[in-house]
């Protein structure tokens, strides 16, 4: 079993840039596919962006190609989402989550462990 904690979250102005950071506990997140997701409220939680399990592949949402970056450091068990050019439409609860899958990274179902969010708000 794994447990994720994020951080980084907070109040930024439209254009700004924020650093998440998803920490692991209790196992290697080298082993896992991560993903990140938001949910804002009346709102479905959506995929934003993922890092494969199999070979470091990443993939990211429309909305956020070319202003978010994934990526993870193995030394030190964390995942981060480097997100830049932010809009107020990227408020959002951001979490991040850990599963086995290897294919259709938007589906929230692979992920068997999440985090319990940080709150990311863009002003315009």
């Amino acid at each position: 079993q794994v447990q994720l904690v994020e951080s980084g979250g907070g109040l930024v102005r439209a254009g700004g840039s924020l650093r998440l950071s998803c920490a692991a506990s209790g196992r290697t997140l080298s082993r896992y596919t991560m993903g990140w997701f938001r949910h804002t409220p009346g709102k479905e939680r959506e995929f934003v962006t993922a890092i494969s399990r199999i070979d470091g592949s990443t993939y990211y949402a429309d909305s956020v190609k070319g202003r978010f970056t994934i990526s993870r450091d193995n030394t030190k068990n964390t995942v981060y989402l480097q997100m830049s050019l932010l809009k107020p439409e990227d408020t959002a609860v951001y979490y991040c989550a850990a599963g086995y899958l290897g294919v259709d990274f938007e589906r929230r179902s692979g992920y068997g462990y999440w985090g319990q969010g940080t709150q990311v708000t863009v002003s315009s």
